[in-house]
């Protein structure tokens, strides 16, 4: 069979990892109310479902990395798949809120292996940068595809809707990994580096790589979670509208990853200008979601979407280059820190609207992702020299 054809299967087999991961991360937040209303909570405590996992997640990145790196991801990609399955079937149990609780928390060690499982499944079965990004779209896409779905199943499962919908993912991912071809486990090729992960922080490279994507993703989910009160706040929109308007800053990932990695295989040369260029763009596009116009932030909310994903393929891709010998564990750390500025700057934000300053907090997010092009110019300013 030929190269081309086997490391297609691969991408599609990794992809649907990634997509799986992606749906167990909006899963619950589609039907928040009907969730609180089944576990008799307030929706304050339906965000916990979220919270919860997104904490493990970002605990398990370098983790995950080491172990793809240890025993290689196909064993990694089917771990996380068999976390998700067994979590999300707790989950099913009863309606209590501990019982959510805890098997969220540990679903977020399964959406942390498969994540970054699937990503070096790509990078190993011989993947382009192009098919990085691809990845990286369709694992987005699974969050996006989880917001339309689960509601339509509310119906008919109930308040089990989101686990058994993502039971289903979870199994027929594993069904498209069975099939896909398996790169070699590094174990078995010798191949086993173990690299101090002081060793990657302090590698200046990639501390570069990990700020550029932590402006462009990590920024671009808090602007996203924040988008809609504000322009419910500033331009009147209704929920509905306001809803549909701050999607386009996470949906439209799906187009832009896939971009960044065909600018890096095609145009690697104009790869840094081009991330520089994007982080200019997404900190224009914040500040246009501020301006107090539904038209202006409806083109904001298309460049938010757009400049989000450019860095995605480069900066996994180029952590992976830096590291070859741990190119998991880079990958790992690079995405822990797009999850810890989530963690750390979404209660900020929310602190700043109770203040009444969401304008001015939109504007600082807009100048941290705009002065995250200052990054890439220092790297290409430090490689001429």
């Amino acid at each position: 069979m030929p190269a081309a054809a086997v490391s297609g299967r691969a991408v599609a087999g990794g992809s649907a990892v990634g997509f799986a991961a992606g749906w167990n991360i909006a899963d619950t937040g589609a039907v928040a109310e009907e969730l609180a209303s089944a576990y008799g909570v307030g929706l304050a405590v339906v965000g916990l479902f979220t919270t919860a996992l997104f904490l493990a997640h970002m605990v398990m990145q370098l983790p995950s990395g080491r172990l793809s790196d240890r025993l290689g991801p196909a064993r990694v990609c089917a771990a996380g798949l068999l976390v998700l399955l067994a979590c999300n079937a707790l989950a099913t149990v009863a309606p209590e809120t501990w019982l959510v609780l805890v098997a969220r928390t540990l679903m977020g060690a399964g959406t942390a292996l498969a994540f970054i499982g699937g990503s070096d499944y790509v990078r190993a079965a011989g993947g382009s940068p192009f098919a990085q990004g691809l990845y990286g779209g369709l694992a987005t896409a699974g969050g996006g595809a989880a917001l339309g779905v689960v509601p339509a199943l509310d119906g008919a499962l109930g308040w089990r809707a989101p686990f058994v919908s993502a039971i289903a993912v979870a199994a027929g991912a594993g069904l498209l990994l069975a099939v896909s071809p398996h790169p070699a486990t590094p174990g078995r090729t010798g191949a086993r580096v173990r690299t101090p992960v002081r060793a990657l922080a302090r590698d200046p490279g990639l501390v570069r790589l990990a700020v550029v994507f932590a402006a462009s993703f990590g920024l671009s989910v808090v602007i996203g979670n924040w988008a809609v009160t504000l322009l419910e706040r500033r331009t009147g929109l209704s929920a509905g509208a306001a809803g549909a308007v701050a999607a386009l800053t996470l949906v439209l990932g799906v187009v832009s990853r896939p971009l960044g990695g065909w600018l890096l295989h095609r145009h690697a040369e104009h790869a840094r200008a081009g991330i520089a260029a994007a982080a200019l763009a997404g900190g224009a596009g914040t500040l246009a979601l501020a301006s107090g116009s539904a038209v202006v932030a409806v083109a904001g909310a298309c460049i938010v979407g757009l400049a989000a994903g450019i860095a995605f393929a480069p900066a996994f891709s180029g952590a992976a280059r830096l590291h070859p010998q741990a190119p998991a564990t880079a990958i790992g750390l690079v995405n822990a820190t797009g999850a810890f500025t989530i963690l750390a700057a979404t209660p900020l934000v929310g602190a700043a609207f109770a203040a009444g300053a969401e304008v001015w907090a939109f504007a600082a997010l807009a100048a941290l992702w705009a002065a995250s092009a200052l990054v890439s110019t220092t790297a290409r300013r430090s490689r001429r020299g």
